[in-house]
Formats: C-alpha cells, sequence, structure tokens
C-alpha cells in the first residue's frame, strides 16, 4: 500500500478539506482539554493532525509527528506551522521512544492501515506514562460516508470483474467497536474504551474534487492503475460524473462519519 509519487499532493489539496480538517480540529480540542506535556502523533500523513495541534496545544507541548511514509512526511514538513515540531519517520508498531515517555497518543485515521493493531496499541502503552491517554479515529461504514459509497459504487462499475475494494477493505474497513476494544484489550489496556459517534459534513468545490481527492489522493489510484483497463483520468471522469448526478455540477456536500476512541493507560 502506497503513499508515494502525486499521491501526497493530491491527498493534501483534495482529501485534507474534503474529510480530514474538521475531524483533525475535534482531536485537537479533546487533546487540549488535557493539558498534555508531551504528545506523540502516529500515522501523521501530510500534517493535518500536527498542525492542528501545533496550533491548540501551549508553546511548552512538545509534539512530536511521525508516519512510516517518507514522502508523507517530507510533504508534510514543507507546509507552515503554528510552531515547531518534531518530524520522526517511524512505525507505529515499533516507535523509536523510552517507556512512558508521553502523555498522549494521537492518531487520526491510521489505524485501519495499520499490519498488526494490538501490537500498534501495545507501543501506545509502552511510550504512556500512567494515567496517559491514547485518541484516535477511524472511519465508520462506506455507506455511512456519502463520498466513499459513491465513489467505490461508480469505480465497481467501470470494473466489474474485479471491482477495486479499497475503500471499503482499508479506510473504511475497521469500525467494529467490539473489535476495537478487544484490539485495545489485545494490546495491553486494561480500561474500558470510550468510542464516540461523530458526524460531520465533507464539502468541496465539485464532484470533479470529490472524484479527483479519492482516485488519485489514495491508494485507490494504485489500485486503479494496477488494472490497466480504464486510465486514471478516464476513472476520475466517470466518478465525477456519477456524483454530479447525485449532487449538482456545483458545489457538492455529503454526510461523514467516524468513530472517535478513548483510553486511558
Amino acid at each position: 500500500m502506497s503513499f508515494e509519487g502525486a499521491i501526497p499532493g493530491a491527498y493534501e489539496r483534495r482529501l485534507v478539506p474534503l474529510l480530514f480538517r474538521p475531524y483533525a480540529r475535534d482531536l485537537a480540542r479533546r487533546l487540549a482539554q488535557r493539558h498534555p506535556r508531551d504528545v506523540i502523533e502516529t500515522a501523521a500523513g501530510t500534517g493535518v493532525v500536527t498542525r492542528e495541534l501545533a496550533a491548540a496545544l501551549p508553546q511548552d507541548t512538545s509534539i512530536t509527528a511521525t508516519d512510516l511514509s517518507r514522502p508523507m512526511l517530507d510533504h508534510a514538513r514543507t507546509l507552515p506551522l503554528a510552531r515547531p515540531v518534531r518530524w520522526v519517520e517511524a512505525d507505529a508498531m515499533a516507535l523509536p521512544f523510552p517507556d512512558g515517555s508521553c502523555d498522549a497518543v494521537v492518531c487520526q485515521f491510521g489505524a485501519m492501515f495499520f499490519p498488526d493493531r494490538p501490537r500498534a496499541f501495545g507501543e501506545a502503552v509502552r511510550v504512556l506514562r500512567p494515567g496517559g491517554v491514547l485518541l484516535f479515529s477511524v472511519w465508520e461504514t462506506v455507506v455511512a460516508n456519502d463520498f466513499a459509497a459513491m465513489v467505490e459504487t461508480a469505480v465497481a462499475e467501470l470494473f466489474p470483474t474485479d471491482p477495486p475494494d479499497f475503500l471499503s477493505r482499508v479506510p473504511y474497513g475497521y469500525h467494529d467497536t467490539a473489535t476495537i476494544a478487544q484490539d485495545l484489550a489485545d494490546g495491553g489496556f486494561t480500561g474500558v474504551p470510550r468510542i464516540e459517534t461523530l458526524a460531520e459534513r465533507g464539502r468541496a468545490e465539485s464532484a470533479e474534487d470529490v472524484a479527483t481527492a479519492f482516485c488519485q489522493g489514495t491508494p485507490l489510484r494504485n489500485e486503479i492503475e494496477d488494472r490497466g483497463t480504464h486510465t486514471l483520468d478516464e476513472v476520475t471522469r466517470a466518478v465525477a460524473a456519477a456524483i454530479a448526478d447525485r449532487c449538482g455540477t456545483g458545489p457538492v456536500e455529503g454526510a461523514l462519519s467516524a468513530l472517535v476512541v478513548t483510553v486511558a493507560r
């Protein structure tokens, strides 16, 4: 699963305002209420949460933002921040930090990508101080998220014998609350997690913006290109037309739904 090449730039330009910024602000607000001294962010991507944390947390709170993808971090480093943070290329399942080195671990829409979630949660337990908190968000189902559902349906119609299923399989595939709670327990968290559903609205200037965001700013791009029967531009145009048929040719808006999980060490 690759976030390389043109994906980081398209991700930041298209997906961040469409999907991620409202939830990033929510996570930063929740964390600021806890007054942490040291924060580690995992799966930081292009830094949408990092930027909100830098603006919301006091100047003397240290923020370390990590991601496994160097291209995503390289892009994040080019964007303005309210104050300096530390960027570290790191795997959430093997964090290069000492035991008990932070008061909070935060992760927005990254847990779905972890190959071994209990192991990643175990790393959060290890680096947290007693009383520290893991705060993360994951998407609900594809059908609860309008734009993702429209994109997946439109793409499937172009590849009827082998529909790309990246969206439902990965980013929108980790939403069962019992599974999340069990993975946290298997990782070493002993408390009961608080899991809240948070509804937002996604907005874009056009259906084309939405189609470009999903088809060119996520690894769905790789699945489209690997099939070779339609070009990326052809698929993007077809998806845009399908969204416009439903939402109109002007600015578009759709429902977003995610789970926000809070669990203390």
